[in-house]
């Protein structure tokens, strides 16, 4: 099997030759790998930090054995942040960030003081709302997809696709504030961003994406951010409509949806709308033990997850990170259904001998019929 194939037949609920594999990594990781082993790297930009380490370094990652090419939309061509002599700088969305250690912090919401959808309104007349097919802005993607989809299966990232990028426009607190509200200006932006995704994955999907990976961070380590009566009430009927057009787009899409933390109370709500991937599965998250949501939910859901990268991937010895994806894939992996990978970006202080022990293991243990 190739990596396509082997991607593909797994999360049909069967099983390929081997566990598939899928890590994405942060700038500085990659940069540590270009200097070991001379493969290039090149940090693309999309408007979202986090977007770009998910689509930037596909080169690296497929060599050092993953079976996914992920893709996504970047900004449109020709467009430039906007500086200032602070080191901060304004992307697409008009969000200000500061470079503050490792990451890209938001430091100031352009829409920190909304209150109204008529100055919800105002302030996209005044400065425009992103284009979803603006020209140049899957430039990237279509060479990606050209380059990759033969041999690798191809995931188009959508993360961020309601919540998120709402509340990175607000600021969160005043957000969930004002959503429990109700404010009316917080219901039209949830759809205008809602939109913007809904054609950006339409566009990812037509492109040839197999998998579609939607997303919005509703957990924390011990629970959900907000009142699953409250996600059911605003997102649920909202993430039913993303499912829907992007099958209509495409009935073979599989969609996987991220959300980091524990979000227990929602997976059969998510299962009842369409999802067919659940992504990260963060073990140390409460009630995220891979074993058990296989157990409940293996026979409706594929996972796309399960090693530790808050303690085992950055702190571990090589052995305990092996002995970490012996026990994803013994828990995980029966009869396919899993798509083995960190439950975040691996970060910088990660060693880059856990990186490589992650491959290597799913090497030693993945193989099916599993021994383990």
């Amino acid at each position: 099997m190739n990596s396509r194939e082997r991607v593909l037949t797994s999360i049909d609920h069967k099983e390929p030759d081997r566990v598939p594999v899928a890590v994405t990594f942060t700038p500085q990781i990659a940069k540590s790998f270009f200097k070991r082993f001379h493969i290039p790297y090149k940090l693309k930009k999309t408007g979202f930090s986090d977007y770009d380490n998910r689509i930037s370094f596909n080169e690296i990652l497929t060599k050092l054995g993953n079976d996914v090419a992920v893709i996504g939309a970047t900004a449109p061509s020709g467009f430039m942040p906007r500086e200032f002599s602070d080191h901060t700088f304004i992307d697409e969305w008009r969000i200000r960030y500061k470079v503050i250690s490792y990451y890209e912090e938001i430091v100031e919401h352009p829409l920190k003081n909304i209150e109204t959808v008529r100055q919800l309104d105002q302030y996209f007349d005044k400065y425009g709302f992103p284009d979803p097919n603006a020209k140049g802005r899957f430039d990237l993607a279509e060479k990606e997809i050209e380059k990759y989809s033969k041999d690798y299966a191809i995931i188009g990232d959508l993360e961020t696709t309601m919540f998120e990028t709402s509340w990175y426009l607000v600021g969160m607190e005043k957000f969930l504030t004002d959503l429990i509200m109700k404010k009316d200006y917080t219901f039209k932006l949830l759809d205008r961003v809602m939109e913007f995704h809904i054609e950006i994955g339409k566009k990812l999907t037509k492109l040839g994406c197999d998998i579609i990976w939607t997303g919005d961070d509703f957990g924390t380590q011990r629970g959900m951010l907000i009142s699953p009566e409250l996600w059911r009430e605003i997102f649920k009927p909202r993430f039913r409509r993303v499912f829907k057009e992007l099958k209509e787009c495409n009935p073979n899409i599989k969609i996987a949806y991220h959300s980091c933390g524990s979000i227990v109370p929602i997976i059969p709500d998510l299962i009842e709308i369409g999802l067919d991937i659940l992504n990260p599965l963060q073990p140390y998250a409460s009630g995220m033990d891979g074993k058990i949501l296989k157990k409940e939910y293996g026979d409706r859901l594929s996972f796309f997850g399960g090693i530790d990268e808050q303690k085992i991937l950055p702190f571990g010895s090589v052995k305990e990170v092996k002995e970490a994806v012996k026990k994803a894939i013994f828990d995980l992996a029966s009869g396919g259904g899993y798509i083995l990978a960190p439950a975040h970006n691996i970060q910088p202080d990660t060693p880059m001998e856990n990186v490589l022990a992650l491959y290597e293991a799913v090497e030693e243990y993945g193989n099916y019929p599993l021994s383990i």
